[in-house]
């Protein structure tokens, strides 16, 4: 059903129509900065790469690694179903670790850019069924023209901060516009209900998030294997998707605990590998022998700080350690990463006191008493004092950790009991 369009939409599909003879500029100068897979550069115009295969379609979306992630009970469950399923994502990151978790059955290909020729071609091609777009990833054009195609687009894992909320708030024709365009939001908690409610979702319900139902990430036996004999006895703990400052904060907590830990080995993954070599030359310059996982060094008696600058494995260094930083949350990071893997394996989290975009993830984990904010770097030092002191006590707080985390899942079976009727219809043949 067509309805009125609201200018500042109307003027966004002709702006972005205009700049769709810019794209191929636009995407070789990200492809340049290691933002762009340059095989497949032509999805993110909205030529498929893949066959369409035959029969019903369900469509999954998520923007970047942690969305894509989250999705994957939910693909598991429709491919068990006996559906075809397509996952697109917009980073190369997503991109990489999707093609090693994605069950048989399932297809990925790169979202086309929010261009309405782009978004024509790829719809022509995977005409889907069901649209199912995680969190809050609304594209104006996306939205409109799975609309007028009578596809039903749902928002599942949706969340709404305060702070978009405040924003959008600001433009509430556009975002109503936007928003009564969704056949059903399915939300993480009943404060992101009630804020998609105020900006006009017509149809919500909460639903719990989903990454409480994500497996606990891949591993190889045999590299944990020789990096727990590599590590023997030493004290370990691990600083996983780290962002520019928060390494400094790190290498100085690292150097004045090794005063009363000699044999303190510290891994680092920044949230971006690329970052890695940079890194490890800052921390050469403090005179710490470091070792980079991307150039295949190997943990020694004299590695006092090892960087786990590869792709896929935060699997393996979770399962190394007992106490996990989980960075974009300290000094002048801001928003936080997703806490539940290392906690899904029993790891004590820590944290800075900026995790806006995972509150309430964070809030359940403190509740249970299994994530400890530390505010500051001396902090960050006293925490990790005190449980390297205290075998016991760590070994308490992973438990708790744990426990908590299996408590709160089954979003999916939720979401899977919500989209039944949809799904019954696709099956069935019938609209």
């Amino acid at each position: 059903m067509s309805r009125p369009v609201e200018p500042a939409l109307a003027f966004y599909r002709i702006a972005t129509s205009l700049l769709g003879p810019l794209a191929p500029a636009l995407l070789n100068w990200r492809r340049r900065r290691g933002k762009e897979d340059p095989r497949r550069m032509a999805e993110r115009m909205g030529h498929p790469s893949l066959a369409r295969p035959v029969g019903p379609l369900v469509w999954l979306h998520g923007a970047s690694v942690g969305e894509g992630i989250a999705l994957l009970p939910l693909v598991e469950r429709l491919v068990a179903r006996g559906l075809n399923v397509l996952v697109t994502s917009g980073t190369v990151t997503s991109a990489t670790i999707l093609a090693d978790r994605l069950p048989a059955g399932a297809l990925h290909q790169y979202l086309p850019l929010d261009i309405p020729a782009f978004l024509a071609r790829f719809l022509d091609h995977w005409r889907p069924d069901l649209a199912l777009v995680a969190e809050s990833e609304i594209w104006p054009n996306m939205l409109r023209m799975v609309h007028e195609r009578g596809v039903p687009l749902m928002l599942v894992n949706a969340r709404l901060s305060p702070r978009s909320f405040a924003r959008w708030s600001k433009a509430p024709r556009v975002i109503g516009a936007l928003l009564s365009r969704i056949s059903l939001c399915l939300a993480q908690t009943q404060d992101d209900a009630l804020r998609l409610q105020q900006l006009g979702a017509p149809f919500v319900e909460v639903s719990g998030n989903l990454k409480y139902d994500v497996p606990a990430p891949p591993y190889a036996q045999s590299a944990l294997a020789q990096m727990t004999g590599a590590v023997g006895a030493r004290p370990v703990w691990f600083a996983a998707s780290t962002h520019a400052g928060e390494e400094e904060i790190i290498l100085r907590v690292h150097q004045r605990l090794r005063e009363s830990f000699p044999d303190l080995l510290t891994i680092l993954a920044p949230r971006h590998a690329r970052r890695g070599p940079q890194i490890a030359q800052t921390a050469a310059g403090l005179g710490l022998p470091v070792a980079l996982r991307s150039l295949g060094d190997r943990i020694t008696p004299q590695t006092q700080f090892y960087i786990a600058d590869t792709m896929g494995e935060m699997g393996l260094f979770y399962r190394l350690t007992s106490i996990v930083l989980v960075g974009k949350s300290l000094g002048a990071a801001r928003g936080g990463q997703n806490p539940i893997e290392p906690a899904k394996l029993g790891a004590t989290v820590l944290h800075g006191p900026h995790v806006g975009n995972f509150a309430q993830v964070y809030q359940d984990l403190a509740a249970a008493q299994g994530a400890v904010e530390v505010a500051d770097e001396a902090a960050l030092e006293a925490a990790l004092r005190l449980y390297f002191s205290d075998p016991a006590l760590l070994r308490r707080s992973g438990r708790a950790t744990q426990e908590a985390v299996e408590r709160f899942g089954g979003a999916t079976t939720r979401i899977m009991q919500a989209l039944e009727p949809w799904l019954t219809h696709m099956q069935a043949g019938r609209p």
